[in-house]
């Protein structure tokens, strides 16, 4: 069973429609005994991420996701809580990667939009996460900051500089992307993230 964590941060419904494609068994949930008990997590989320962490302290849920042991994937600001900081709200996150979230800075003549919306490719793939997945295939992004480049990186992307896309550290795992917007590709990271 994989428990989608409900904090009102939206996506919930086009997550949920891919895990139907894909088979698998989930339930959405606020509930700490059941995402603890979960095989799998989703942390997704769209919005700020100041207003995301408020919505987990008031669940009480920031230390469960902290202490989790099974696979868990965090995807756009559910990724982005993941990390140290966010300069959006200028927020104290979970810590789990070490890297701080910033905000891009537009450009027209870099062509660096801001927000970076639609689809991008993405470089430098390693992690299981990307099995099948071809280098610079094309994935679906709709943000305005995003994690810095660190160690912790599985997946680059551009938008004027480069940016970690992906991230992993142990058991967590996150896209700045969003899988489930990214058809036939996304498909294939989460049925890995499934799989895993």
């Amino acid at each position: 069973m994989i428990a989608i964590i409900d904090y009102d941060t939206g996506n919930l419904r086009s997550v949920s429609n891919v895990l139907k494609r894909l088979g698998a068994e989930f339930c959405v949930t606020s509930d700490a005994a059941v995402i603890r008990a979960a095989e799998k997590v989703l942390l997704p989320g769209v919005g700020a991420a100041a207003s995301a962490m408020q919505k987990l302290q008031e669940r009480g849920l920031c230390q469960v996701l902290k202490e989790l042991k099974q696979p868990v994937l965090g995807i756009c600001v559910g990724m982005q809580i993941m990390c140290r900081s966010s300069e959006e709200g200028d927020v104290d996150c979970l810590g789990i990667f070490d890297t701080d979230v910033r905000r891009f800075t537009p450009c027209k003549e870099q062509g660096v939009k801001v927000p970076h919306m639609g689809w991008n490719s993405i470089e430098n793939l390693r992690s299981s996460l990307f099995d099948g997945v071809e280098n610079s295939a094309y994935v679906y992004f709709v943000h305005s900051y995003a994690p810095n480049l660190c160690d912790e990186a599985i997946a680059t992307a551009t938008n004027g500089c480069e940016f970690a896309a992906a991230l992993a550290k142990d058991n967590f795992y996150g896209t700045q992307f969003h899988p489930e917007k990214s058809g036939d590709v996304g498909e294939t990271i989460l049925k890995n993230f499934i799989d895993l």
